[in-house]
């Protein structure tokens, strides 16, 4: 499998990001391998939060995040998805799928071999985190999940989705900085979106970025609805602590908060929020916010 590797100085000097890079390499299933970055941030001993982004963000979503958890005590990962940020980004869209991602991040998980993990999953990061939870619950304590759902595609996708869908594939460039700046209520300033476009010198790095938008379950024969639908049952039995905490002006994941709180048991009786005035990528909108959510739910569930 061939792919890309941004070159480390387009991630020189961004606004508000100073963290250090670490990586791992893990098998791409082609023969070869991937270089997955991510953060790691906080005492080593420390409860493990994991941080998941989705599409087409990457782990600088976090940078508001990560100082108030290391701040609590916590130690923090926030990995770039296989594609996106400083991660290897595989060349072909064909090397894209549902499943490869869910391989691609478990085998991460068990090379950096995390445990007692509280998972806050959003857009793709919950797509692919739930997944992880439902087949490692083990290594799980408790899970937030912020503006995501797990699809099976036995639902019908929202009108808001499919715009998104078509215009994923028809814009000619695709304006990743743009993009995330639409998706959020706050105006972004022109270096925090240069700070999104960083990982993709040009069109070439966007196949994951291009691709990911098609790779959501939207019919019930998709590849992954099987795959999907054996991880609802799992997340259906569910024992370790759930939270959503979905934002007041994403039109994208509007209801999903209510349907997590039906179909998980664990979600009964935990201080659900809602979060005022934050946008489908609400780590940008409220970061610190978020950071202070999931402080509370570890404290009240003695995680």
């Amino acid at each position: 499998m061939k792919s890309l590797r941004t070159p480390d100085h387009c991630f020189e000097n961004l606004p508000a990001y100073n963290f250090s890079p670490n990586y791992v390499n893990v098998d791409d299933g082609d023969g070869g391998e991937l270089r997955i970055h991510y953060l790691d941030e906080g005492p080593a001993n420390g409860q493990t939060i994991l941080l998941m982004h989705g599409e087409p963000s990457w782990c600088y979503l976090y940078r508001k995040m990560v100082p108030g958890l290391v701040a609590a005590g916590y130690r923090v990962l926030a990995p770039d998805l296989p594609g996106f940020g400083r991660s290897d980004k595989p060349a072909e869209r064909s090397d894209y799928s549902y499943q490869n991602h869910v391989d691609w991040m478990t085998r991460w998980l068990n090379a950096v071999d995390l445990n007692k993990v509280l998972l806050f999953c959003q857009d793709w990061g919950g797509l692919i985190g739930l997944r992880l939870v439902a087949e490692q619950t083990q290594r799980f304590t408790g899970v937030v999940a912020a503006n995501t759902f797990l699809p099976t595609g036995d639902t019908p996708a929202g009108e808001a989705f499919l715009k998104w869908q078509e215009f994923s594939q028809t814009v000619p460039n695709f304006p990743v900085g743009q993009i995330i700046d639409g998706a959020t209520v706050s105006d972004l300033s022109d270096e925090i979106k240069a700070a999104y476009n960083a990982p993709y010198p040009d069109e070439t790095y966007k196949s994951g970025a291009r691709q990911f938008p098609m790779l959501v379950p939207t019919t019930p024969d998709d590849p992954a609805s099987e795959a999907n639908r054996a991880a609802w049952k799992v997340l259906s039995r569910l024992e370790i602590p759930f939270l959503t905490a979905f934002s007041d002006k994403d039109p994208v994941s509007a209801g999903g908060d209510t349907a997590f709180q039906k179909m998980v048991p664990s979600a009964a009786g935990q201080n659900h929020v809602v979060i005022k005035d934050g946008g489908h990528f609400l780590q940008e909108d409220k970061g610190e916010e978020l950071a202070d959510v999931i402080i509370s739910f570890v404290n009240d569930n003695n995680l």
